[in-house]
């Protein structure tokens, strides 16, 4: 859509930029929305929300790896731990589902490799990485070489959010009045 500025349409009573909007952006669709109805369950505050929502479209290969490479970063995953759960998720692809998910995933490491695949990496180092996976939640015992998944964060879904929300920090007077409105909510 090119717009042509000496015949633009005017809204001179009503900001149609208001409603939330959807733009497509090359692959991707970009999605805009403002609302006032955030509440914050320990104080009552209600706050303001502004929303940019961005929809890519990735390929299966591109979809794993943007896949590990957001719980990567929301999980703070070392680059062993990175490597070592991007392998699991690659085991975890090729596990058959029951109810909607694959529940567990059989781990086994021999002669070097992981379920047959070559990883580049020690079996030392695979140690360290899948350490790193049971201490976070992603991965829970369930007999030797074998482990519960955690079904939020293996998945064979299409689709897949990260809602990263950034708070404007307030100053030692808000903080303070915030903390007495919670603490007279808590007596209530």
């Amino acid at each position: 859509m090119s717009v042509n500025l000496r015949k633009l349409e005017y809204s001179p009573t009503v900001n149609p930029l208001i409603e939330p909007q959807a733009i497509k952006v090359q692959r991707r669709y970009v999605r805009t929305r403002s609302s006032h109805d955030l509440l914050d369950p320990k104080t009552g505050e209600i706050s303001g929300v502004a929303t940019i929502h961005i929809v890519e479209e990735r390929d299966d290969a591109e979809f794993v790896k943007v896949f590990a490479d957001g719980v990567k970063a929301a999980f703070g995953l070392t680059l062993t731990g990175s490597r070592v759960f991007q392998a699991v998720l690659d085991v975890y692809q090729n596990t058959a589902m029951r109810g909607g998910y694959a529940e567990s995933v059989e781990l086994f490491w021999f002669d070097g490799k992981l379920d047959g695949r070559a990883l580049d990496m020690s079996e030392k180092t695979f140690q360290r990485g899948l350490k790193e996976l049971l201490e976070k939640g992603f991965l829970y015992p369930r007999a030797p070489s074998s482990y519960w998944v955690n079904p939020a964060l293996f998945f064979k879904g299409d689709r897949v959010a990260f809602v990263k929300e950034y708070v404007r920090r307030r100053s030692d007077d808000d903080r303070e009045q915030r903390e007495a409105v919670q603490v007279d909510h808590e007596e209530a």
